[in-house]
């Protein structure tokens, strides 16, 4: 018994070190176009070479982790990409921008004067600055000839949820796979990318977006001719993320799927 409870405290005390670690891994980059500046990190394959080609995939992190320190966007979901049986497996280009304190992924209306927060979707307008310069970094990327260009996934939480919805109507063409993770979106804005196969989590037990958000966009997938994946976690409340990367084929239905021409 002793034994366990030291090794159970070993692992404790490791954990953090090795959380450490893997976000080591992501270099810290500044992305600056017309006086403006987005903070990412990237994660390089292991043994990059630029004489090969490889996936990429961008992850938009939640209102929590907004700021400048370009550090916070690692909280959730970098060591999901970071751990060395994932480098092997799944080896590819890792991209995690930064969106300042007082903005938003998405160009919508947000009230949290009550419970949970009310949303009001504006594709249709500008691009907010955060969104629109993480476009061109991404662009920045597909003119590479190390990306893959039909092997290119955005992965989102929260206030990222809402923005991978919005990149995939603001750059339709784009987009092999996305998974939003508790977001929501415009449901008019689904027709422009209808045939992206999407996996789409909540926890039915949210109470900051509520689980209606994401119900609505699988309606309105549906309706639309779509065939989105959907998983709602019946015990989980708004950090729906932490069984959703834990889903045993998560990141192989990723990187899975290829973009085919003539895709919406």
């Amino acid at each position: 018994m002793k034994n366990k409870l030291k090794l159970v405290s070993f692992l404790i005390l490791c954990f953090p070190m090795i959380m450490v670690a893997q976000q080591g891994l992501y270099e810290k980059n500044n992305f600056v176009k017309d006086g403006d500046t987005l903070r990412y990190r990237i994660m390089l394959p292991k043994n990059f070479s630029e004489d090969k080609k490889y996936p990429l995939v961008l992850f938009l992190h939640g209102a929590g982790e907004r700021g400048n320190d370009n550090e916070s966007q690692l909280t959730h979901g970098s060591s999901l990409f970071a751990s060395e049986e994932n480098r092997e497996k799944y080896p590819a280009v890792v991209i995690f921008p930064q969106c300042p304190k007082n903005d938003y992924w998405s160009n919508a209306d947000v009230d949290r004067s009550d419970d949970g927060v009310k949303l009001v979707f504006h594709d249709d307008k500008e691009a907010t600055k955060p969104m629109a310069l993480t476009m061109q970094l991404l662009q920045q990327f597909l003119d590479k000839s190390f990306i893959k260009k039909d092997q290119v996934y955005a992965i989102g939480l929260s206030m990222g949820g809402m923005g991978t919805f919005e990149i995939l109507s603001r750059k339709p063409e784009t987009f092999a796979a996305a998974i939003p993770i508790c977001g929501g979106g415009s449901e008019e804005a689904v027709t422009k990318y209808v045939d992206t196969p999407l996996w789409i989590f909540h926890g039915a037990q949210d109470n900051v977006v509520n689980p209606m958000y994401s119900i609505k966009m699988v309606s309105a997938l549906l309706k639309a001719g779509g065939h989105p994946k959907f998983t709602l976690f019946d015990d989980a409340n708004h950090n729906s993320w932490d069984p959703a990367f834990s889903q045993p084929d998560f990141l192989s239905w990723l990187f899975s799927h290829q973009r085919t021409q003539g895709q919406k």
